[in-house]
């Protein structure tokens, strides 16, 4: 049986004068990218750029939103309210839905960032206001988030088709979420140990923690546009999957 699975990566997080990421160079390698959608990282002209980068190599356009918090990346929890949640998912995508259907695209998922994702991971109300807002813009649109998370349950209740994800350069902890990227263990930075857990994750439905392995539903891989070894990662994930007969699914 063909094994298909999709890859993604956060993408369009530069601003202003400030770049970051492969943007250009990923594209070839992924099939979806997550346009971050201002809050946490871009702005008008590099969300607008990003989208048409992505039309132009035929890679799924998804909206990336996450929390007010451009200082920290979007990487640090604040207090907020299922109702702010739901307010600004709502506001970010509807901002990319703005610059994807000027381009004569269409926005196929929603992958909230960094604190937010994992807030919405375990926190079902927070999940919940997420998951209404991405169908109240429109139902079709397909929601990602963590493997086995509060996120995934949210989008299937409330009548989305989700996307489980998994991570080619984070570690896990045993109950199925990341690493905190406050400990030192949470990335891994080698190239082969990124390609290895990538494999098992696809092909053996397994993922390997410090207590041991744990069941784990792949259906696509995110590598972080931001990283430091983001290209060679891709790159090496890409051969990897055709040497094992995975084939990347392609969306756009």
């Amino acid at each position: 049986m063909q094994l298909l699975v999709d890859i993604n990566c956060d993408m369009g997080e530069s601003f202003g004068r400030y770049k970051i990421g492969h943007d250009k160079e990923m594209m070839e390698h992924i099939s979806s990218a997550n346009i971050a959608c201002g809050f946490h990282a871009g702005d008008p002209s590099i969300m607008k750029e990003t989208v048409r980068l992505a039309l132009k190599n035929n890679v799924a356009v998804g909206a990336h939103p996450g929390l007010p918090d451009l200082i920290g990346f979007g990487r640090r929890n604040f207090s907020l309210t299922p109702q702010e949640a739901y307010d600004y998912v709502l506001y970010q995508t509807g901002a990319l839905h703005a610059f994807v259907q000027a381009e004569g695209g269409r926005i196929r998922h929603v992958k909230p960032h960094g604190a937010l994702y994992n807030m919405a991971a375990v926190n079902k109300e927070l999940a919940k206001g997420i998951a209404e807002a991405v169908y109240n813009l429109n139902p079709d649109i397909i929601l990602f988030g963590l493997a086995g998370s509060e996120l995934i349950n949210a989008g299937n209740e409330t009548g989305l088709q989700t996307c489980s994800e998994v991570f080619a350069d984070r570690t896990y902890q045993p109950d199925g979420t990341l690493t905190p990227r406050s400990q030192p263990d949470c990335m891994l930075t080698n190239d082969d140990d990124a390609v290895n857990q990538v494999i098992k994750m696809v092909k053996q439905g397994k993922v390997t923690t410090h207590a041991g392995d744990i069941s784990i539903k792949a259906e696509t891989i995110c590598i972080h546009g931001d990283g430091e070894h983001a290209l060679s990662f891709a790159e090496k994930i890409n051969s990897a999957f055709e040497k094992e007969g995975i084939q990347r699914i392609n969306y756009g």
